[in-house]
């Protein structure tokens, strides 16, 4: 773990801590390309979306790995860390539960392998070949199929 040290500390109004847990948890679904992430101005109030007692909290919503400038303009970008992020900031800042299950959906869709109903899409962070344009394609197209 690393602490963030300025000359002035009475300057800022937080402690800024770095670690590499999110880089580490990577390894669980594969790839840093596909998690997302959110830091959130506070907790939604309750966990139940449709309540009519839930309180949406503002955000800053981004995948993991950042906008992975060492491979940019290359196409060979994951773009499910970020379409995972939009689909956390419908849920958590605009309370749209439901819009968020389906990007959800849709992603896990072109993930599955085909003898299961999905696609099989690979960007080359996960071993395969798909650009970055043609895994958000088909997850905009696995998207349309579900409304």
């Amino acid at each position: 773990m690393e602490i963030c040290r300025c000359r002035h500390p009475n300057a800022i109004r937080h402690l800024i801590v770095h670690t590499s847990l999110s880089d580490e948890s990577s390894v669980i679904p594969g790839s840093l390309g596909l998690l997302p992430s959110a830091s959130l101005a506070g907790a939604p109030t309750i966990s139940d979306f449709n309540s009519s007692d839930f309180k949406t909290t503002p955000g800053l919503y981004e995948p993991i790995h950042g906008s992975a400038p060492d491979i940019a303009g290359q196409g060979i970008a994951n773009p499910i860390g970020t379409i995972l992020s939009a689909a956390l900031l419908l849920r958590y800042s605009m309370g749209l539960d439901k819009p968020a299950q389906a990007i959800e959906a849709a992603v896990k869709r072109v993930l599955d392998e085909e003898e299961v109903g999905g696609f099989g899409f690979r960007t080359k962070d996960l071993g395969g070949n798909v650009s970055t344009t043609q895994m958000g394609d088909k997850i905009l197209e696995a998207l349309k199929e579900t409304f």
